[in-house]
């Protein structure tokens, strides 16, 4: 876990993005890798996130977590979230949850509140056979569901 911090720390800001696109071409299916969206709070606490799903009620966010570039699930990856409260950063607005077979998984959470830009939701996802990604949900307004696709690049 801390090999994966420190790579996403040399990593900060590989570019800006939120959304993941696939194109499809005749006969194959293909994916965009997802952008990096810079470290977030994570580089200052080394990623130490309790295993849980639910950090509270209010928004659910469902994802799934993708290879790059045939849009094959990836199973059991590292998916941990971070978002602010009312008194910025803590403890209890963590979770991390391992993806399942399809590659999906789901996060439930109070709705972020916004702390000089839109309220979002960091997100780091980890696994061994992919470049670590770093990036963020960002909740519209009102919101009390969303959903994300996320696309890894493999490391070979």
């Amino acid at each position: 876990m801390v090999r994966a911090l420190a790579c996403v720390a040399v990593t900060a800001v590989v570019g800006v993005g939120l959304a993941v696109t696939a194109s499809a071409t005749p006969g194959q299916k293909r994916c965009q890798p997802t952008l990096g969206d810079g470290a977030g709070p994570f580089q200052s606490n080394a990623i130490a996130t309790p295993r849980r799903s639910k950090i509270g009620t209010g928004h659910v966010l469902l994802g799934r977590v993708l290879a790059a570039p045939d849009c094959g699930p990836v199973p059991r990856a590292l998916v941990v979230f971070w978002q602010a409260g009312p008194n910025g950063y803590g403890s209890r607005g963590r979770g991390s949850v391992r993806t399942d077979r399809q590659g999906r998984f789901r996060f439930e959470g109070p709705v972020p509140t916004s702390y000089g830009g839109p309220p979002h939701i960091h997100i780091a996802v980890v696994h061994p056979a992919y470049e670590d990604l770093l990036t963020r949900f960002v909740v519209r307004p009102g919101a009390k569901t969303g959903r994300i696709r996320l696309v890894l690049i493999p490391l070979l």
